[in-house]
């Protein structure tokens, strides 16, 4: 079945609601473990139900976010997505309370039990209002980005068209794409600013009706982070601030001097060389087509995966009018599919969705089978591993997709993976701020998202644009916006792919079976004994960034700029 074949019905959330609460009265009056496991097994096909339909609603209307039936679905499923919410929490507590406990938990695995207690914290009746609330905000800032309507050179773009002006050969370009990129933002500022300052409140409402100081440690328990804290995230910070920085800034050092020049703008970094960054040699059926060849001679799985995918027409790529942002890959349970949105602009970033998206819809597609729900994906820091991982793994097709430029793209793939750290902790901090001092002005958030960026990126230079040097750049990271503390997964993921790829170096095969014994597991386990599966380090272990940046930097100090 293709995906425009897949029926959509609106859940009635009041059935939901009752159907549900009847499935849990007899759940807690049965009188075997055998009795609740069955009772289990109807209660995760009305989650599987629920959870497709929102699925399909939510990657028709960012396909098309003017489309007036899946608007309004999607407004509706804002109201009553945290009434599943509640509906699903009520289950967990008769779960954690079951007096079989322990026989559930042989069965199922403590995960479940773990992420049900995490869940129980982040919900009542009283926050419902606050929740929907806190999801129309969200809607409005994704149609916000929608909206915008870029006039340059002779064209409206959309700010994802904007992607390859800003990374021309000619400087001049670069500057005035990145200026009418960010102009959008600026002419918008007050709108982001309420949007945003809103959702601070709203979530900082929500925390302390459920009886937490601050939005923080409500934050960390939506991400089901049962492991660590943000002390330890500090700690992975300041090791990031040891270890990876000075390398970042001498790679930035290497591209001036590529550029020839000696006032390296932030305009001027999302370019390689005066020679251009590597580009795909094809359109988007071209690179699909390559995407199949590659996925075919990796391994048995990927061919078997990514013939599915193609065959189910399961991927969404190109940019079009009054389509969402940005990218993502999602699923629907009742057909066992995984489902990737992109937005191709011609640039290399549409060879990375085809890794990076490909690699969390293949671990979807592993783990299809898995029966509980809660399984079917891990953790979200975790669930980057699986994708930046892949990123690296099909590093030996690349020539299939930039030729002559395949070790091109390998450097700049490799160099820009480092650098994209120091930002990707920028982001963390400022939300620690933002939360912990959610009184702070839309005028002092940005001047700390400043302060904080220079201690990260000390090279950074603005050029004088005086809404970036105010602070507004982090407004174009939906992440901020959407899910909060959603971020520094990233970049522990980041440190994970990259012991894949010098794993990968020194022994393909026993490397592969790690990376896809880890992708099976889904969320079967939390983020550090996935790691324990996967035969990782963990980010936070003191010695992990030390021992791997000499790596990375060895690499990418053996190249020869001049063939970049």
């Amino acid at each position: 079945m293709k995906f425009n074949e897949y029926k959509y019905q609106r859940p009635n959330i009041d059935e939901v609601k009752s159907n549900f609460e009847i499935l849990i009265k007899e759940f807690n009056a049965a009188s075997s473990a055998q009795q609740q496991e069955n009772l289990i097994e109807k209660i995760i096909k009305i989650q599987n139900d629920v959870e497709t339909m929102f699925s399909i609603a939510m990657v028709r209307h960012s396909i098309n976010v003017a489309d007036e039936f899946y608007d309004k679905e999607n407004d509706y499923i804002d109201e009553a997505n945290p009434v599943f919410q509640g509906i699903t929490v009520e289950y967990y507590k008769a779960l954690i309370n079951s007096k079989f406990r322990s026989k559930l938990e042989n069965k199922f695995g403590k995960q479940l039990f773990t992420l049900a207690e995490m869940n129980i914290k982040t919900f009542s009746d009283e926050v419902l209002p606050d929740l929907q609330e806190e999801n129309k905000l969200s809607s409005q800032y994704d149609k916000l980005i929608a909206s915008a309507k870029l006039n340059f050179k002779g064209e409206i773009r959309n700010l994802s068209q904007m992607g390859p002006f800003m990374q021309s050969k000619d400087r001049q370009i670069r500057k005035e794409a990145n200026a009418k990129y960010y102009s959008f933002f600026s002419e918008n500022e007050a709108k982001f600013d309420e949007i945003y300052d809103k959702l601070v409140k709203v979530r900082t409402t929500i925390a302390k009706k459920l009886g937490f100081k601050n939005f923080v440690e409500l934050g960390y328990l939506r991400m089901d982070r049962s492991e660590y804290g943000p002390k330890d995230v500090k700690c992975y910070r300041d090791q990031v601030k040891k270890y990876v920085v000075p390398v970042t800034e001498e790679l930035k050092r290497r591209q001036a001097n590529r550029l020839g020049i000696k006032d390296f703008k932030f305009y001027d970094a999302p370019i390689s060389s005066n020679k251009g960054n590597a580009m795909p040699k094809g359109d988007k059926d071209w690179m699909v087509d390559k995407a199949k060849k590659m996925y075919c001679e990796l391994s048995p799985e990927t061919n078997e995966f990514f013939k599915f995918m193609t065959d189910s027409e399961l991927l969404d790529l190109e940019t079009k009018k009054n389509k969402q942002s940005g990218g993502y890959c999602t699923g629907f349970p009742n057909f066992k599919a995984p489902f990737i949105f992109s937005n191709f602009n011609g640039t290399s970033a549409d060879v990375n969705v085809l890794t990076h998206e490909a690699g969390h819809a293949f671990q979807a597609y592993e783990s299809r089978d898995i029966e509980i729900p809660e399984y079917g994906s891990p953790t979200l820091e975790a669930c980057e591993i699986h994708s930046m991982s892949m990123e690296f793994i099909t590093w030996p097709w690349m020539n299939l997709f930039f030729e002559e430029q395949a070790d091109k793209y390998k450097f700049e793939h490799l160099a820009d993976s480092l650098v994209f750290i120091p930002y990707g902790v920028t982001v963390d901090e400022f939300q620690h701020f933002v939360y912990e001092n959610p009184e702070a002005t839309p005028t002092e958030r940005k001047a700390k998202w400043r302060e904080i960026e220079k201690a990260y990126l000390p090279s950074l230079d603005y050029d004088n644009n005086d809404f970036l040097e105010r602070g507004g750049r982090w407004f174009k990271q939906g992440h901020i916006f959407q899910v909060p503390f959603y971020y520094i997964d990233y970049t522990l993921a980041q440190v994970c792919a990259f012991q894949y790829w010098i794993k990968f170096n020194e022994n393909r095969e026993t490397a592969w079976q790690d990376y896809l014994r880890l992708c099976k597991a889904g969320g079967s386990k939390p983020f550090l004994q996935l790691l324990n599966v996967g035969n990782l380090e963990s980010p936070f272990k003191n010695g992990t960034l030390e021992k791997i940046v000499p790596h990375i930097k060895q690499w990418l100090d053996s190249v020869d700029d001049s063939i970049i």
